[in-house]
């Protein structure tokens, strides 16, 4: 889905402390460590500066193989101290078969867990990025996604979103009065050709 995400925390221990509690039991592991960076396969952070500041109001939903790894996650997280902002449970307002769990990390930003039908291998399921301008941030993505192998799917005043067509992954901009800031994703490329 995305050769990678990586958010921009304020404190780099306590940021890599949430994430490992949680990835963990979503059956990722940190695949790399140092003073300012740290992986979890298609999930990064590393620490804000004054030149690149913090990152605020993203949601990472991350996928999980089974309702019992989204409910471990949500128990690790609570029992841990961090803050709850959705219990496990059916969302059946985004898809018959979608189950979720929702906590906020040590900046603000939403991590979920979520499990459903296309979910095979832990990783990174949905990004929604709050913008101020639902209609500019679709006209770039029609754009653009489709060389990154997207295609529009939900598409309204208020929300759009890109998706793979075999549906594993998707991101949605959805409207904000405080919009996102500060992150990165990067689609996977093929050729530098098909990159350029």
């Amino acid at each position: 889905m995305f050769d990678h995400v990586t958010i921009r925390v304020s404190d780099r221990e306590a940021a890599q402390r949430f994430y490992d509690t949680l990835l963990q039991a979503l059956g990722f592991t940190a695949t790399y460590s140092d003073d300012r960076f740290a992986e979890w396969d298609d999930f990064s952070l590393t620490v804000a500066d004054e030149d690149t500041p913090t990152t605020r109001r993203l949601h990472v939903g991350f996928g999980a193989t089974s309702r019992e790894q989204v409910d471990a996650f949500w128990r690790a997280g609570t029992e841990a101290g961090y803050r709850d902002d959705g219990v496990p449970g059916s969302r059946t307002e985004y898809r018959d078969d979608y189950y979720g769990a929702f906590l906020l990390d040590p900046d603000g930003n939403s991590a979920e867990a979520v499990h459903h039908d296309t979910v095979e291998t832990p990783s990174i399921d949905h990004l929604w990025i709050r913008v101020a301008d639902v209609a500019a941030a679709r006209a770039t993505y029609l754009q653009i996604g489709g060389t990154a192998g997207f295609e529009l799917r939900d598409d309204t005043p208020e929300r759009v979103q890109f998706a793979r067509p075999e549906g594993a992954g998707s991101f949605s901009f959805v409207a904000g009065d405080a919009p996102t800031e500060r992150f990165r994703m990067a689609f996977p490329g093929g050729t530098v050709a098909e990159i350029d």
